[in-house]
């Protein structure tokens, strides 16, 4: 449910600052194009979802561990990226997105403002789809699973909305922080996940000597056991290999997400972009 949270918010905020735009310049006409990107947008990561779950079943063995394993970590490196690059971007985004507004104005382009909306949520949506794939392998209730993502997209839709027409000014800024956070942990168990994957088909050779054993405090087969492992990677008789990749990953990504900018950690509200002080456009 979080990332797709985390992921819905973030295309409908962006969805949220355009149309506020368009609204205060008086260019109402063009929200039909915003949507419709919007919506090709969606389509399209149902069609990607769709079509990595039919490739998946249609595959078994090792091509299909070799699948998941690799589904993973490119989730990792995918998801780590745009988190690092949310927080450093943050602060700046809604006036490049005007910025591209007003240029796309300018060039009388109707098709341009509903590429903006299209690269914008379809980037959202491919990371989400990306992402829940990785983790559906190793969830052990599908239909939890599903049910929890449709209901974070359900949450984030509901916030968006309420943040658009302000209803309420939400603490953003902390939000990403500590929701990115806790993606970077969740990241950290595909990553232990996606090379037990491989390795255990061979294409990763060795992973050193076992560190420890907890099966009798914490065995992996129970419900707590399968629960952590989804979420967190747990191995009750880990490899070193696996703990130091753990351990690495976690050091160098939330020392990058640290090291971004902080200057976005503030409450945002789109619609008060909806002031009168700027000159309306003249249509036509």
């Amino acid at each position: 449910m979080l990332i797709t949270v985390r992921e819905g918010l973030e295309a409908g905020l962006i969805i949220a600052i355009i149309l506020s735009y368009l609204t205060r310049i008086d260019e109402r006409r063009y929200w039909r194009h915003i949507w419709l990107g919007a919506a090709l947008a969606f389509a399209g990561s149902l069609v990607a979802g769709i079509v990595l779950e039919v490739t998946a079943t249609s595959l078994s063995g090792q091509a299909m561990e070799a699948m998941e394993g690799g589904a993973m970590l490119l989730a990792v490196v995918v998801l780590t990226a745009m988190i690092i690059w949310m927080k450093s971007q943050a602060a700046s985004i809604g006036a490049n997105l005007r910025q591209r507004v007003d240029l796309a104005l300018r060039s009388g382009s109707a098709l341009a403002l509903a590429l903006l909306a299209f690269t914008a949520v379809g980037r959202e949506g491919l990371e989400t789809v990306l992402f829940l794939f990785a983790g559906s392998t190793t969830a052990d209730s599908s239909s939890a699973y599903w049910i929890g993502a449709g209901a974070g997209l359900a949450i984030a839709a509901g916030l968006s909305y309420v943040v658009y027409v302000g209803a309420a000014r939400l603490p953003l800024g902390p939000f990403f922080n500590f929701t990115g956070i806790i993606l970077i942990v969740l990241a950290a168990g595909l990553l232990v996940n996606g090379l037990k994957e491989l390795h255990e088909i061979g294409v990763i050779f060795s992973l050193g000597p076992h560190v420890w054993d907890t099966y009798n405090v914490l065995a992996d087969n129970s419900q707590l056991g399968r629960f952590l492992s989804t979420i967190l990677g747990y191995d009750s008789s880990p490899y070193l290999g696996l703990v130091a990749a753990h351990l690495a990953y976690l050091a160098l990504a939330l020392a990058f997400f640290a090291m971004g900018r902080t200057s976005s950690d503030r409450s945002v509200r789109p619609a008060a972009v909806k002031s009168t002080s700027e000159p309306r456009r003249n249509e036509g």
